[in-house]
């Protein structure tokens, strides 16, 4: 198709938590909308969500299909499964591209694309991750609270990751992977509180479908655990906001003010790409901050 489609007022890119949630608040303004996502969220193999009120322990798979069924109420919201390949700013608003060769007009863009984690190139890591390799304990923490834990992390951030996870476990190992650079005040802190630290390199991640039987070290030793803690390096997963010209953080997160909007006018950005809390509620919160803001926009942009 070598023509554009009909014009959007909003293109999502991201059909998932804040992506639905953008969605369904801009269906309810009265807004054309493009909803175009790969089908590939960062938790499709988490089995359980927490802390979103009403859903507790729900699967993800479950709240988006929920999801999907209210959002389908409101017909000025088209969704496709597509990926967006190329996003091209112009005077009147965006020219998006996709693999299957479409294009599509829009006068707002929001990226709700998520991030992509960078896992550590360890024997079994990438099986349980999301399920009993986990990295937010206000998430999972309670499935596993009072068992025998562990922690892959080092340094400063190993360090206090070993606090905040003591609160749920007083069986704790942190695994440095390595010769530990914890200082020594850090070191003598950390074991006063009985969190043993272990400094061989991880040979394996021992697990049955994803479950962690135990962690084995180049040193031959074998701990028994339950869950694995780690926050692995990430990037975004789509690159087309920094194409774009968007600005990211330090840490590398899309930039973006409390409404969403990034340095790049008409385009916006909500969910796991903007922040570390990475809950399915602050996505959704973060998804209906943003799209009020893109129809204030679009009202504003109608007085000028």
């Amino acid at each position: 198709m070598n023509s554009f489609e009909t014009d959007f007022e909003v293109i999502i890119i991201g059909g998932s938590y804040a992506g639905l949630s953008a969605a369904t608040s801009l269906g309810r303004a009265l807004r054309k909308v493009l909803v175009i996502d790969s089908g590939k969220p960062c938790n499709r193999q988490t089995p359980h969500s927490h802390n979103f009120l009403t859903r507790d322990g729900e699967t993800p798979a479950a709240i988006t299909q929920i999801a999907l069924e209210q959002l389908s109420m409101y017909n000025t919201v088209k969704l496709i499964a597509d990926t967006v390949t190329n996003a091209i700013a112009k005077e009147d608003g965006f020219r998006i591209q996709t693999l299957s060769g479409k294009k599509y007009i829009a006068k707002k863009v929001l990226f709700a694309t998520g991030i992509k984690d960078i896992l550590p190139d360890i024997p079994g890591f990438a099986e349980c991750w999301g399920i009993s390799v986990i990295h937010c304990p206000y998430c999972h923490g309670y499935e596993v609270r009072q068992q025998p834990t562990g922690i892959l992390g080092n340094g400063d951030g190993g360090y206090e990751y070993a606090k905040l996870i003591n609160n749920w476990t007083k069986d704790l190992t942190l695994f440095t992977n390595g010769a530990s650079t914890l200082s020594v005040e850090q070191m003598k802190t950390l074991q006063s509180r009985n969190i043993n630290i272990e400094e061989s390199k991880v040979r394996e991640i021992v697990h049955e479908n994803g479950y962690i039987k135990g962690i084995s070290l180049e040193n031959d030793r074998i701990y028994l655990i339950n869950a694995l803690y780690n926050r692995p390096a990430f990037i975004q997963h789509c690159d087309l906001p920094g194409k774009l010209g968007c600005d990211l953080t330090d840490a590398g997160y899309i930039n973006v003010d409390g409404f969403g909007r990034t340095n790049i006018p008409g385009v916006y950005a909500a969910g796991d790409s903007t922040t570390p809390m990475r809950a399915v509620s602050m996505s959704v919160a973060l998804g209906t901050a943003a799209s009020a803001f893109i129809n204030k926009d679009l009202i504003d942009n109608n007085y000028i």
